[in-house]
């Protein structure tokens, strides 16, 4: 069972690595700033890596031991925690959509929490506030500063040629850099804290190895989320690519140094629609990438808690009677979200022919 569980930890870094970390370094590579996809991927493993060595060890205590009591994260629980993430974050990657390792991880933490019936509410209801708050932050901030580029832009046309050009891209590229490095100071704890929580390993050399993972699975899985992020929502100039990754790795490093996980991918991509709405104003909001995206993080932490509930119930208490309750609400959703939309497409049928 402990293997199983390291084995599970150390897959879910890699796929923490190819869906949130390699985000990092999307808008860099779709500011044209890195033109070359591995050499993003490179600099975003590396950063990832320092900053799970350097500063991750205060998240691995919240997900380990702040959300539920330290006595429920056992071996068994650890490794339901991390499968139950895996799966989720596993299928926001097939679909190309950067997903919040933060809040499958917490969700799955959570759904553990509820089997036992033992959860800290006041801390869990803590970290959710602030996720609601600070992709919210983050775009009041990137709009912010991206009226006042373009005010400059449109002003001084020559920021963006010759020598001012090169520091740009030099900015941007450290930016980049400091946004992977508050990646792997907030994610190393999504695989390594239910680990820490039942004893399995410390902190020090967890950060250590799971870091390492994550940068790995950055570099060899990431290019997907790349260029989901940098290519497929907005283009972006020197200026605004180097606001965007500065305000969301500043806002992810204040919340690790405090300990609290936070959705980084919601983050930067909150930042980067802010850019993007600066540029073209309110429309931008409805483009299918960030609705899609929206849906995705509204879905996945519950998602997850249903899958760790479930997993409890009846691979640990043998309540078969849970998962045919679980099973019964999906099969009720799947079927009530195809009616719906059958009704829809009639109603639709029915106008176009003429009818009321």
């Amino acid at each position: 069972m402990i293997l199983i569980a390291f084995s599970v930890a150390f897959f879910f870094a890699m796929n923490m690595g190819a869906s949130g970390a390699a985000a990092s370094m999307g808008v860099s590579y779709g500011s044209g700033a890195i033109n070359k996809k591995i050499i993003a991927l490179v600099i975003c493993g590396t950063g990832v890596f320092l900053g799970a060595v350097i500063g991750g060890g205060e998240v691995v205590e919240t997900i380990g031991s702040g959300i539920v009591p330290e006595d429920i994260i056992t071996t068994q629980t650890a490794v339901i925690i991390l499968g139950a993430a895996t799966i989720s974050l596993g299928f926001a990657n097939l679909i190309g959509i950067p997903l919040s390792t933060s809040e499958v991880t917490v969700g799955s933490v959570v759904g553990v929490g509820l089997a036992y019936q033992s959860l800290y509410v006041k801390s869990l209801l803590t970290v959710v506030l602030i996720w609601i708050l600070i992709p919210i932050i983050a775009f009041v901030i990137a709009l912010i500063f991206g009226k006042m580029i373009q005010s400059i832009q449109n002003r001084y046309h020559t920021v963006l040629e010759g020598n001012w050009k090169k520091w740009l891209t030099v900015l941007l590229i450290l930016m980049g850099f400091l946004e992977a490095f508050s990646a792997g100071m907030n994610n190393v704890a999504n695989a390594i804290g239910p680990l820490v929580g039942a004893g399995m390993i410390s902190i020090s050399h967890g950060t250590l190895i799971g870091g390492g993972f994550i940068a790995l699975g950055a570099i060899l899985f990431g290019g997907k989320v790349l260029e989901t992020n940098g290519k497929r929502i907005t283009k972006f100039s020197l200026l605004e690519g180097s606001a965007i990754s500065g305000t969301g790795a500043t806002l992810v490093i204040i919340a690790s140094i405090f300990g609290i996980p936070v959705p980084l991918t919601q983050i930067t991509t909150s930042a980067i629609i802010g850019i993007g709405t600066g540029q073209k104003g309110l429309s931008f909001l409805q483009k299918n990438i960030i609705l899609q995206m929206i849906k995705v993080w509204v879905v996945s932490p519950v998602f997850s808690l249903v899958i760790s509930y479930g997993m409890v119930k009846v691979l640990l208490d043998s309540d078969f009677y849970t998962l045919s309750v679980i099973g019964s609400v999906f099969i009720a959703t799947i079927g009530s979200l195809s009616l719906i939309k059958t009704i829809k497409a009639e109603k639709r049928t029915i106008h176009e022919q003429g009818g009321i």
